[in-house]
């Protein structure tokens, strides 16, 4: 909507310029033509034409110069020498009415231009108004799938945490299996922990009709980020896809939920690994930069505390990448790319609230045949800042 009505602006700009230079063009030719020939009382009548040009561009003081200079031009040939004085009497009379049909078509023009002028500001009030609708109305839509879907988050909840339990009993048998190797209690370890954090994504973190709350406690991503890639490797082994991470030299600490967080990490690895094909990459980095200044001015805005540092993560893969109009939607609740029963379209989405609601932000960059490129930035924690800056001190 934006660029169409800067497109829109451009356009009647140029309309301008040009109404503008031809209307001084005819003008011209009709003056020296007034010059030529001063009796000649019909070539003036020709001023109508600069002067509509000119009301084109629904300026009054342009009207007015205009005007005055087109009377001026008028009234140039009185002043060569005239040797009949009936002569001169007839033309002071003709031109005074050639001022006066001048003067009523300027009037009428800009009349008649103004509005205009007003129909097409209350035509552009009546489409915002209608986007806003528009808008309004697929919020609406959202809410009501978001509630919907809290229902059946809730029905899940009920009919699925009982089995997730059984589960829960089988591998806990497992790990007290007096024959269990070390290597089978670390994937039996593994497993339990993944169960649980089902059950509690089931009960708590699937009610979309909320906000999620995150709770807050200092979260270092670079740990996070090892333990997410632990999980992960099995599964990116078995398609023959590579996963490599840098974690950088320095500790990555935000506030926040760990388990949320793990959540949406899981989730981008787990879209980067269906997005690429065996023999690709997918390479995660966690890393810090500077706030800038629309953070710092989001964060000011909300009441947050300043925070001029962020830690990123970023997940880049070699996979199919995605076509404009998909990655505008990326974010839109239940939209997906992939085959039904493959994807609910929910992940992308539910990771872009937990980040927002941590506040950080999720970019996506693809481009088709290349890859993806997914960014994450989250505020440093305000204890590692405290922390940093205690030890600057005492250093000094």
């Amino acid at each position: 909507m934006t660029t169409l009505l800067r497109t829109l602006q451009q356009l009647a700009r140029a309309k301008d310029a040009f109404a503008l230079g031809l209307a001084a063009a005819v003008f011209l030719a009709i003056a020296a033509f007034e010059s030529v020939a001063p009796l000649n009382v019909v070539g003036a009548y020709a001023f109508i034409i600069p002067i509509l040009l000119v009301a084109t561009v629904r300026n009054r003081k342009l009207m007015y110069l205009t005007v005055v200079l087109c009377i001026a031009v008028t009234y140039i040939g009185l002043l060569q020498p005239t040797k009949k004085r009936e002569r001169f009497t007839a033309v002071l009379i003709n031109r005074t009415l050639v001022v006066g049909v001048l003067a009523g078509v300027a009037y009428f023009a800009m009349t008649r231009e103004e509005r205009k002028a007003r129909e097409e500001a209350a035509r552009a009030e009546l489409l915002r108004a209608n986007t806003q609708l528009v808008e309004l109305k697929d919020r609406l839509n959202r809410s009501d799938r978001l509630a919907v879907l809290g229902l059946l988050a809730s029905s899940v909840a009920h009919e699925v945490g009982t089995p997730l339990h059984s589960i829960a009993w089988q591998v806990q048998a497992l790990a007290e299996d007096p024959q269990a190797t070390p290597d089978m209690k670390k994937t039996i370890a593994i497993i339990d922990s993944e169960l649980n954090r089902v059950v509690r994504i089931i009960k708590d973190k699937l009610s979309l009709t909320r906000q999620p709350k995150p709770a807050h406690a200092p979260v270092r991503m670079d740990h996070l980020a090892q333990s997410v890639v632990a999980l992960m490797e099995p599964a990116y082994l078995g398609k023959g896809v590579g996963l490599k991470m840098d974690l950088g030299l320095e500790p990555a600490v935000v506030q926040g939920d760990v388990e949320q967080l793990r959540q949406v990490l899981v989730n981008l690895l787990t879209n980067a690994l269906a997005a690429t094909v065996a023999g690709g990459q997918v390479v995660l980095v966690v890393g810090r930069r500077a706030a800038t200044l629309a953070e710092l001015d989001e964060r000011r805005r909300t009441g947050e505390p300043p925070c001029d540092a962020m830690v990123t993560l970023t997940v880049r893969d070699t996979g199919c990448g995605m076509p404009e109009e998909h990655v505008k939607q990326a974010f839109e609740p239940f939209f997906t790319t992939k085959a039904i029963g493959d994807g609910t379209g929910l992940g992308l989405f539910i990771s872009h609230e937990i980040i927002t609601a941590h506040g950080g932000s999720l970019a996506i960059e693809s481009v088709v045949g290349k890859g993806t490129l997914i960014v994450i930035a989250l505020p440093v924690c305000a204890e590692e800042r405290a922390h940093r800056e205690q030890d600057a001190h005492e250093r000094v």
